[in-house]
């Protein structure tokens, strides 16, 4: 065997002009880091820039950041489905027909209930001292505010999130090595990616699998990524701005104004609910809902992966 073949078997998938799987995934997140440092430097600059013009505007520092995320996510995956993958960036779910906006409406009220649920239990169970609502202290255009604030963050987020971690990782795992394993896998990545969380630990990544694993229903059911990018920005949006829990360690507006007790395996503490049991009722009535949602569903858009259900 010449080294010119060797390399190839190596690099070169044996179905297609293109690199395996494995490299075509370390491109690309070596594409992600390449990106962050000039994306997260731009941010940083307006930021400074936001400060001097109108001082007191710290709190959009979590906002910009989001949007550079956002854009290197994209940016990135854009590229490396175009230039590695040889596929459309369409090819991830993001074509548009008559069930977008159904999907991603729906998608959004899930969560909702999920964590009505989440809140309801941990204050049967004494683990919510009550104390009051946002408007109780602040003028209602503050409030009105924080939500828009809210909205627009997670929106970004559910958005680059999905189209990574239900688009990318997920779609071309289970190419490569099977449905079941890119499930599993896609998760593990998308549970490692918050490791720098404030209290991110054994729990939370245990919870954010399990989260993974619930998100990918929205594309498993549809074979589209806008059910799953739904769910996301209403998970983050009713457990953060609305509920008043944290979301994956991190502090926001909160309409609902409340105290945590109880132990934190079950509460998840400081972390959020991703870090405790009781995100598991909440994520069985969510795969629920999603299942009754696209029951029937008949249409495959395009891909090779057969239509789960």
């Amino acid at each position: 065997m010449t080294s010119l073949s060797f390399l190839r078997r190596v690099f070169v998938s044996p179905t297609e002009p293109r690199l395996r799987t494995g490299w075509r995934l370390a491109v690309h997140g070596f594409l992600i880091l390449a990106l962050t440092l000039p994306a997260s430097m731009a941010a940083a600059v307006v930021l400074l820039i936001l400060q001097v013009v109108a001082p007191g505007i710290e709190s959009l520092s979590l906002w910009l950041g989001a949007l550079a995320s956002a854009a290197v996510f994209i940016v990135a995956t854009y590229a490396a489905r175009r230039l590695l993958d040889r596929r459309s960036f369409v090819s991830l779910g993001t074509s548009i027909d008559r069930h977008t906006l159904p999907d991603l409406i729906v998608g959004f009220l899930i969560p909702f209930a999920m964590l009505g649920l989440v809140f309801a239990l941990a204050w049967a169970f004494g683990w919510i001292q009550w104390q009051g609502w946002a408007w109780d202290e602040q003028p209602a255009g503050s409030v009105a505010a924080g939500l828009a604030t809210g909205l627009a963050l997670f929106v970004l987020v559910g958005i680059s999130e999905e189209t990574l971690s239900r688009g990318y990782h997920l779609q071309n795992l289970a190419e490569s090595l099977g449905l079941p394993a890119g499930w599993i896998l896609s998760s593990l990545i998308f549970a490692s990616m918050h490791a720098l969380n404030p209290g991110f630990g054994l729990p939370a990544g245990l919870g954010l699998i399990f989260a993974g694993l619930f998100l990918a229903t929205g594309w498993l059911r549809t074979r589209r990524l806008w059910l799953s990018i739904g769910l996301h920005i209403g998970w983050n949006f009713f457990e953060g701005s609305i509920f008043g829990f944290p979301v994956s360690g991190l502090q926001i507006f909160q309409l609902m104004n409340h105290r945590l007790s109880g132990p934190a395996w079950a509460t998840g503490g400081p972390f959020g609910p991703e870090a405790g049991a009781i995100l598991l009722p909440g994520l069985l009535l969510g795969t629920v809902l999603v299942w009754v949602y696209t029951r029937g569903r008949t249409e495959t858009p395009g891909t090779n992966l057969p239509l789960s259900g």
